[in-house]
């Protein structure tokens, strides 16, 4: 899967103001390649992001999934091909199978040898042994009796889950304490093998293994390189 972004430009308006948030940015994601995105609040990160599952549109250009224009695609066939696992986790009250294999319509369909590999991918196995209905334990609205490390390593089992090519990564561990990212690290890093995986953070040790780190700027792409290139350019992103 190769992900092509030519020419970008998102904005959104602010009064009677057009304030753009992505400017003319050209940006290409390797098949199997691991690209992480920072910069400054504001510099465009998310937005990025939500254009390739067409969460919205950009204004102007066009990205291109595998050389075709991603609006050719049906929407439910495009986001099939996507795992998404952002810092605001959604889930439901139900079970925490039913969580992992959300978008299975009857509790009958749901994998139960595919949600137990997916539990153990995310560093759930302890806790899920802890619960006395196991796997088949309701989490309560919004995930509300479990911690935030554990929610966050559910939406990861979900993404482990859902198999598909292509992994979004957006700020997945900006909310957690140290030892709640140590745990959630070691289940990202076993997610993103053999994935096309396109990685918002902060921390440097989300970051600092990409293939590639692209860096924004009010909008535009203003380095590329290693984390070792980076460091010896000595631009923004040292």
């Amino acid at each position: 899967m190769k992900i092509v972004g030519r020419s970008l430009f998102k904005g959104y308006v602010r009064g009677d103001e057009k304030i753009p948030v992505i400017k003319g940015l050209d940006f290409e994601l390797e098949s199997g390649e691991k690209v992480a995105v920072l910069g400054p609040s504001g510099s465009g990160k998310t937005t990025l992001v939500n254009l390739v599952p067409r969460f919205y549109s950009p204004n102007q250009g066009v990205i291109y999934l595998d050389d075709e224009p991603i609006n050719t695609y049906r929407l439910a066939d495009l986001r099939r091909q996507m795992g998404f696992v952002s810092q605001d986790v959604i889930l439901f009250n139900d079970t925490i199978a039913a969580n992992i294999a959300y978008g299975t319509v009857y509790p009958k369909d749901i994998d139960r040898m595919r949600v137990s590999e997916a539990i153990q991918a995310a560093n759930l196995s302890e806790m899920i042994r802890e619960l006395p209905q196991g796997m088949d334990t309701v989490i309560g609205h919004n995930g509300n009796r479990l911690s935030g490390g554990q929610r966050q390593r559910l939406a990861i089992a979900r993404a482990v889950y859902k198999n598909a090519p292509i992994l979004i990564l957006d700020e997945a561990t900006s909310s957690l304490d140290s030892e709640s990212e140590r745990q959630v690290q070691g289940a990202l890093e076993s997610l993103m093998q053999g994935r096309t995986t396109l990685v918002i953070a902060h921390r440097l040790s989300t970051i600092e293994n990409a293939d590639r780190i692209v860096v924004l700027e009010h909008g535009h792409v203003i380095e590329v390189g290693t984390h070792r290139d980076l460091i010896l350019q000595n631009g923004l992103y040292a």
